[in-house]
């Protein structure tokens, strides 16, 4: 099944490209720019295309980021330390963001001749993100297929919709994803910050998954906090 993955550089979507590699069924990566602060992120989109010997197609939808107002990702606001779980991460979200990035993946799919459009949403994105639910992608899925109706036949694939972040960890530590070939922090810095919701995140997936994590962090203790305070 020839596959367009939508690839960030972070390790959700560097995973699953391996993992589609391993299975033979990767055949593009199609990255964004819309202006995130963590810009950086698409060196690493391209630096997986490179090492997997695929395409790698980035769109440029600065002019779309400059207009999704009110997000810590694309305006001059803080990023918040802290767990997902907490009510301050909603700052984060992209209105719209992987509607819009889906449905341009999904022209890009039905014009290469490709059968399927992946993305590595998963079931620690739901709480915050909308368009990381399974309603989201059953009703995109349905969608699409209206739209391309007649032309070209592509699915969307959601392999991690209803796992965990652990369990991206597993999977691509399974097939020897380079994880410190990955980026995560929504605040761009020389190395992760440790302290931001995608940070914390990402250092509490390798301890449940109970892989060693590569990534340097400014503060690699703060995880732990952070997690107790969003359970209290």
């Amino acid at each position: 099944m020839k596959t367009t993955l939508v690839c960030s550089g972070g390790l959700d979507s560097v995973s699953l490209a391996h993992v589609l590699a391993a299975e033979g069924n990767l055949s593009r990566l199609v990255s964004f720019d819309y202006g995130q602060r963590h810009t950086k992120e698409l060196t690493f989109a391209a630096a997986c295309a490179n090492r997997l010997n695929v395409p790698h197609h980035v769109i440029d939808l600065r002019s779309v980021g400059a207009s999704l107002t009110g997000s810590a990702l694309t305006d001059d606001l803080d990023v918040p330390d802290g767990h997902y779980a907490e009510e301050t991460m909603k700052v984060t979200v992209v209105p719209n963001r992987n509607a819009i990035m889906l449905t341009i993946a999904y022209g890009v799919a039905a014009a290469q001749g490709d059968d399927a459009v992946a993305t590595a949403v998963h079931g620690g994105d739901h709480f915050i993100y909308p368009d990381c639910r399974p309603t989201f992608t059953d009703a995109f899925d349905k969608m699409q297929r209206a739209a391309l109706d007649g032309y070209a036949d592509v699915a969307l694939y959601v392999p991690f919709v209803h796992r965990s972040k652990a369990d991206i960890v597993r999977e691509g530590a399974r097939v020897g994803t380079p994880f410190d070939q990955t980026w995560s922090c929504y605040k761009g810095g020389e190395v992760h910050c440790g302290r931001c919701g995608t940070c914390v995140e990402r250092r509490e997936a390798f301890a449940l998954a109970g892989v060693t994590d590569p990534t340097q962090y400014q503060d690699a203790e703060f995880w732990k906090a952070a997690i107790a305070e969003a359970q209290v």
